[in-house]
């Protein structure tokens, strides 16, 4: 069997070369015809777009995308070639809802206001939002769960209206897939109607898809105090980032808000598992995020813990410093643990 994998998914190699007779690996928006055309499998990123341009008359069976969006893989096409693909659902919820708790405290600092009294929206209730709802919770923000598709499905009294959220939050978590059409569409979810909707001046954090958020409507918005501050982690038309829209962030990031080591590690098995399940392979391997430098941690309270462990201002600092260097830097991420890879002692 040959694969080609995206040669920016970490913690592979090895395992790899256990399943696959020959395995190629080139960055992710290098990926053409002429290299997969005879490879039985990818393993993929966001970067690589899997159309009929790419993979037609290719003899590839089966696309795994260690990521849990899958907008980049054109489903129809696939169906019509006879590729199964599959993504890993969930596979870095705890990395997003690190991240977003970091952010939350930092939120608190900057706003000189406890999160225990405030109010925090959740748009889009799946692994992730789900996660990051617990997170919130925890440490005390009153939450509110938007999800319609799971509200027709499950008919409970768990969501509430968007109009409700735009009323009464003074935080907006966007979660959700990127739809561009449907009954239940994401694209500019967030428009100018959205921003003229709301009522209590938001902080506004996207760690979804960049195109959920209409760019446009969103300058308007804090220009016009609308929203109070964003924190954003996706873009419209990356790495090509509007970086008037960076400038004003509170956070601004590049797309790493998934990137802990230990949700890519979940990541690439999750993909190597599904490789190996569709082509009947057994094999074992053994994918552990490497121990961080300092693996314990002393600090003044939680909080202080927290932002020791991972604090996304250093992340924002350095984008805004350097936007030009917005893919080299995603792709270059340094080591990021999350909390289970330390021992934490509160002074």
């Amino acid at each position: 069997m040959k694969l080609v994998i995206d040669d920016k998914i970490p913690y592979i190699r090895e395992a790899a070369a256990q399943i696959a007779d020959r395995v190629i690996y080139a960055p992710g928006n290098a990926f053409t015809p002429q290299l997969v055309h005879d490879a039985d499998a990818l393993i993929i990123r966001t970067r690589t777009h899997c159309n009929r341009e790419l993979l037609e008359d290719s003899r590839i069976r089966f696309i795994a995308t260690a990521t849990i969006g899958f907008d980049h893989i054109d489903a129809n096409y696939c169906q019509e070639a006879g590729i199964v693909w599959q993504n890993a659902p969930g596979c870095n919820a705890n990395s997003v809802a690190q991240y977003i708790q970091s952010a939350l405290f930092i939120i608190q600092s900057h706003r000189r206001q406890s999160l225990k009294g405030m109010t925090m929206g959740i748009i889009g209730a799946g692994n992730v939002g789900s996660r990051v709802a617990q997170v919130a919770e925890r440490l005390g923000v009153r939450v509110l769960l938007n999800d319609p598709p799971r509200e027709e499905k499950e008919k409970s009294g768990l969501f509430v209206p968007l109009q409700q959220l735009a009323a009464e939050c003074d935080i907006l978590s966007f979660h959700v897939p990127l739809e561009r059409e449907g009954k239940y569409a994401t694209f500019h979810q967030a428009d100018d109607r959205f921003f003229r909707s709301l009522r209590r001046k938001p902080v506004i954090i996207n760690t979804s898809r960049g195109e959920v958020v209409d760019t446009s409507a969103l300058l308007t918005a804090l220009e016009e105090g609308t929203v109070s501050d964003a924190i954003i982690d996706v873009w419209e038309q990356e790495p090509d980032i509007n970086r008037v829209l960076l400038g004003k962030t509170l956070i601004g990031t590049p797309h790493i808000a998934g990137y802990s080591a230990d949700g890519k590690a979940n990541a690439t098995r999750m993909a190597l598992d599904a490789v190996c399940k569709f082509f009947g392979i057994e094999a074992h391997y053994n994918i552990v995020p490497p121990v961080p430098a300092n693996p314990v941690i002393h600090a003044h309270s939680y909080e202080d813990a927290v932002l020791q462990i991972y604090n996304p201002s250093k992340d924002s600092q350095f984008l805004k410093e350097h936007p030009e260097q917005f893919e080299t830097f995603r792709g270059n991420y340094p080591l990021r643990r999350e909390e289970t890879g330390y021992e934490i002692f509160i002074k």
